[in-house]
Order: C-alpha cells, then structure tokens, then sequence
C-alpha cells in the first residue's frame, strides 16, 4: 500500500480522531484501523503494514500533545480546547506537529495541507477557524527564525 503524504495525513487525522474517542484504544490499533477499510474490519484481518510518516505524525501528536495544545490554546481569541470540533482540533495538531517538529516539511505547506483536509472534513466555517489559527502561527515561527 503506498500512500501519498496528503492520504496519510488523513490516516492519521482517522487514527488520532479513534484515539481521542476511545482511550482504551492503542495507538497501534488506531492506525491499523485507519488503515482497514471497512469491509475488512468485520473478517479476520492480516496487520497491515504502518507507514513510517503515519506512525511519526500519531505517535508524534500524542507524545507532544500537551505542547502543541498550549501552542493552539495560545492564539485562541474568547475560545478555549474544549470548545474546538474534535475534527479542527485534531488537523490543528497534525499541523503544529509538523510545523514544530518535521524539518523536512515547511510550515506553510502544513498549512495548506491541513486546509485542504479541513476542506474534506469540516465546513467553510471551519475552514477559516483553523487558518486563521494556523496562519498566526506560521507567522510567530517565521517571525522566530527571522530573529
């Protein structure tokens, strides 16, 4: 199975969505889910083999949660976490992760990717909501490095 960046995006937003929801679920299991389609979830399934980059971006997330939670919860305006679609809150950490912390992807491009996801998942209002999140931060970052 080979995955382009964008669809493993996905998987991961699916992995990290099923984790969020079910806390008795592995993370392992979260990506092998993703992965299955759903045909395949009701017969006896052979493990799929996880993609390098969809275990770095769930692991990822989840072991630098609480950072990048208080990298959003920063430039929210008369919102807290809580009040976050779990959908938008979950792109948003994808795309902080990447930003923070996988070099190889500059962070306008998890942006832009993270708006096209938020495209197929969420609404125009949503849509907005997580640019403009992620746009601040974008902007902070590249304000650090100028410096």
């Amino acid at each position: 199975m080979s995955l382009t960046r964008r669809e493993i995006r996905e998987k991961a937003l699916q992995s990290l969505f099923q984790l969020s929801a079910n806390k008795d679920l592995t993370i392992e299991e979260a990506m092998q889910q993703a992965l299955t389609s759903a045909e395949d979830l009701s017969d006896e399934v052979e493990i799929v083999s996880v993609p390098s980059y969809l275990d770095l971006l769930v692991t990822g997330v989840v072991e630098y949660q609480t950072e990048i939670d208080e990298k959003i919860q920063s430039h929210l305006e008369n919102w807290s976490m809580d009040r976050l679609a779990k959908t938008d809150r979950v792109i948003m950490r994808i795309a902080i992760f990447e930003m923070l912390y996988v070099p190889d992807v500059p962070a306008k491009v998890a942006l832009n990717e993270a708006l096209e996801i938020t495209k197929l998942y969420s609404d125009e209002k949503s849509r907005k909501f997580v640019n403009g999140v992620l746009a601040n931060i974008v902007n902070e970052l590249e304000e650090k490095e100028a410096e």
